[in-house]
């Protein structure tokens, strides 16, 4: 096998004990007492824990194997100088603290819903979505851990990131970039990219290609990663990145691809609408703006202006007058105008 279907195979045996742990999971917490939610999640958690604390044991114990082999398609004998010791990463929470503290968060959170006034069937679905992000991320970063150590142990020096089963915007614009052991591994909750030792570079695999992995989606997949007004501007040449990165200025902003539903985001935040992409007046219309790449450091700033006729907003560097549109408003402002539309995406920088 390559080193790519290593990796590939890798994460699925890793990704079904994610799903075996989450069914648990799930059937524990229908089991909790909505008139009793601290007390009857207590009692839960005395199965849920051994489970969980099993499943990272079991995602860490394949590392030293995953790495000899990936190496090995790589052309490389490995000479491992230690063995990861998968027991020191189970029953740990990602921030130190004993999985069961972290496992007991669910309860606080919908009993804290229900304080702020949200009714008791969101509060749980809330709970429950705060329960499946905690047991996905904690065993992801068991074995993640012991990727790193495996590698560190084996010389390795560099690892690719390469994104595999379902992702999002954000970890695609990461996908192919090589880093050294000692930088950290980026990841949101929930995330699925794994480390590739990066004996060879395989930046050209269509699993660490931005707009190849892009290409490789359905239109409904595209429109779901990266939005619907962010997968056509895509489509119509504009770059991953600065579509993807866009988001993280946009004013009101909700990320896309996320993974709890619209309920439950909003139970998460005490039941208010904000977070969601929302439209502010700009020279009479209302449009979606961001502030994202608009300083004389960014592609969008410089074709604004922000070297000639900038401000400095109390940050380091000069900002441009216009504001920045979003593809939302970009595309509704063309219309059916193709070329309009190109002029656009190019003039507030999504296009180079």
């Amino acid at each position: 096998m390559s080193a790519e279907q290593v990796a590939r195979e890798h994460h699925r045996r890793r990704r079904r004990l994610v799903d075996r742990l989450v069914t648990v999971s799930r059937q524990l917490w229908a089991r909790v007492d909505p008139d009793a939610i601290a007390r009857s999640w207590t009692t839960q958690l005395a199965d849920l824990v051994p489970v969980a604390t099993a499943a990272q044991y079991a995602a860490a114990i394949t590392a030293d194997t995953y790495l000899d082999a990936v190496l090995a398609a790589q052309g490389v004998t490995p000479a491992p100088r230690a063995t990861v010791v998968a027991a020191a990463l189970a029953g740990v929470a990602s921030d130190g603290r004993p999985l069961a503290s972290l496992l007991y968060q669910p309860a606080v959170t919908a009993l804290t819903a229900i304080g702020d006034g949200v009714d008791t069937r969101r509060a749980l679905a809330g709970g429950y979505a705060a329960l499946e992000t905690a047991v996905r991320t904690q065993v992801a970063d068991a074995g993640r851990v012991a990727d790193v150590t495996a590698m560190a142990v084996r010389g390795v020096d560099d690892y690719v990131r390469m994104v595999v089963g379902t992702t999002c915007g954000r970890c695609v614009v990461l996908a192919g970039r090589r880093y050294k052991l000692s930088e950290a591994f980026d990841r949101h909750p929930c995330c699925d990219c794994v480390h590739v030792p990066a004996a060879e570079d395989t930046v050209d695999a269509i699993a660490t290609n931005p707009r190849a992995w892009f290409d490789s989606l359905s239109a409904e997949e595209q429109d779901r990663q990266f939005t619907k007004a962010g997968a056509a501007a895509i489509r119509l040449g504009a770059d991953i990145s600065q579509v993807v990165n866009a988001r993280r200025g946009a004013y009101g902003l909700t990320p896309a691809g996320a993974r709890i539903t619209a309920d439950e985001a909003r139970m998460l935040r005490g039941g208010r609408d904000r977070g969601q992409l929302a439209t502010r007046a700009v020279y009479g219309r209302q449009v979606y703006t961001t502030t994202e790449g608009i300083t004389t450091r960014g592609l969008a700033g410089v074709r604004l202006g922000a070297r000639e006729r900038g401000v400095k907003d109390g940050g380091r560097y000069r900002e441009a007058r216009t504001p920045r549109l979003m593809p939302e408003s970009i595309l509704a402002a063309a219309g059916d105008d193709q070329a309009e539309a190109l002029r656009l995406l190019k003039r507030f920088g999504y296009i180079r």
